[in-house]
């Protein structure tokens, strides 16, 4: 049985082979799902964030808010509340990312995560994450543990 962090490897290198001919810009995120969220922008510094934004996770598998309007080159912290009895996460990206990660979390539910752009919640926690928006546009978060993001757990970011 391969380990854990053997998996995060090869799912890199599965998913860097998958997109290779794509037009989806990937930043090194230093982890296992190639970065996704690049070209939204790209991690922030503490010491850069502009404004906070709380965001709350529930079992009726739905965040509030879900839609979050921000100007380009604003640094947010996303302080994320997980107001559920199950784990649910945020995860930012392109419909295409959030889809692709989505199908390797139903094969792989156990897989935990360290990107930049996301933060996993257990039930009655709280986690937060610091994401600088580069780009212009709108983009997309979910939750990508497995059935939520079919349940229509996710929202958007409209980047002015």
């Amino acid at each position: 049985m391969k380990s854990p962090k053997h998996f995060v490897i090869s799912t890199l290198v599965s998913m860097a082979a998958l997109t290779a001919g794509s037009t989806i810009a990937y930043a090194d995120a230093g982890h296992s799902h190639g970065g996704h969220a690049a070209s939204i922008g790209k991690p922030g510094k503490a010491s850069e964030v502009t404004r906070t934004v709380n965001v709350d996770m529930t079992d009726n598998m739905r965040f509030t808010p879900a839609k979050i309007e921000v100007k380009k080159g604003e640094t947010i912290k996303f302080v994320v509340k997980n107001s559920g009895q199950v784990r649910h996460e945020m995860v930012l990206g392109s419909v295409a990312e959030l889809k692709a990660h989505a199908e390797q979390m139903r094969k792989h539910p156990e897989m935990e995560h360290d990107d930049p752009n996301q933060v996993q919640v257990d039930p009655g926690k709280t986690g937060q994450f610091i994401w600088k928006f580069a780009n212009a546009g709108t983009f997309d978060f979910a939750c990508l543990q497995p059935g939520h993001f079919e349940a229509g757990m996710a929202g958007k970011v409209a980047v002015k």
